[in-house]
């Protein structure tokens, strides 16, 4: 085999490794309502949810209730929630990744931590993401950490939404945060018998 043929072949073979291994970071836990088997699973979200709960002080079964809510904990393109002549389009969001953020919230995220390539389908970034935004909703909007609820609310509304209970009409916005209360308050029974490391 000539020295180009086998560099060629060697590349073509990392790509394909990288390519795969990508592919299995995304998928989702095997058990999404059970937090201590989602840790056991995927260890690196165990150390990326006491990061952000280090640096943010927020529960983890809080963020962590969010996150399945908002994404079930795929990453990935999903479909658009606005359509314009057959086109799909989302003013505020980017529809891809674990999450679909307001974008100036994110972009003020951004710029306050100074990373560019911030992702949204880089799990720990999106679960720093999410403990910054409760960690801001407690401040403008004086909303207790344990609240999971009035949390969901303002993540998916966004604080001056909430402030103008722009999800007062919205019956399916109300059932899917009390879906996340649920799930929170599960989880942190889960973590309370967790026996990780």
């Amino acid at each position: 085999m000539s020295p180009m043929l086998r560099v060629f072949t060697a590349l073509c073979s990392l790509i394909t490794a990288g390519a795969l291994l990508t592919g299995c970071s995304s998928t989702p836990p095997s058990d999404p309502a059970n937090l201590c088997s989602i840790f056991q699973e995927k260890d690196s979200w165990y150390v990326a949810a006491h990061r952000a709960h280090e640096r943010y002080g927020v529960p983890i079964n809080v963020a962590m209730a969010i996150l399945n809510e908002e994404s079930a904990f795929l990453t990935g393109p999903r479909p658009s929630q606005s359509w314009f002549l057959f086109v799909p389009y989302d003013k505020e969001g980017t529809n891809y990744g674990y999450i679909d953020p307001l974008n100036p919230a994110w972009l003020t995220y951004v710029s306050e931590h100074g990373n560019v390539f911030t992702s949204h389908e880089n799990f720990e970034d999106v679960l720093m993401y999410v403990a910054w935004f409760m960690r801001q909703t407690r401040t403008v909007n004086e909303v207790p950490f344990t609240d999971a609820y009035n949390h969901y609310l303002n993540f998916h509304e966004g604080w001056q939404g909430f402030k103008d209970r722009s999800y007062a009409n919205k019956d399916w916005l109300l059932t899917a945060a009390r879906r996340v209360q649920e799930n929170a308050d599960r989880y942190a029974r889960q973590l309370m018998t967790c026996n990780l490391y």
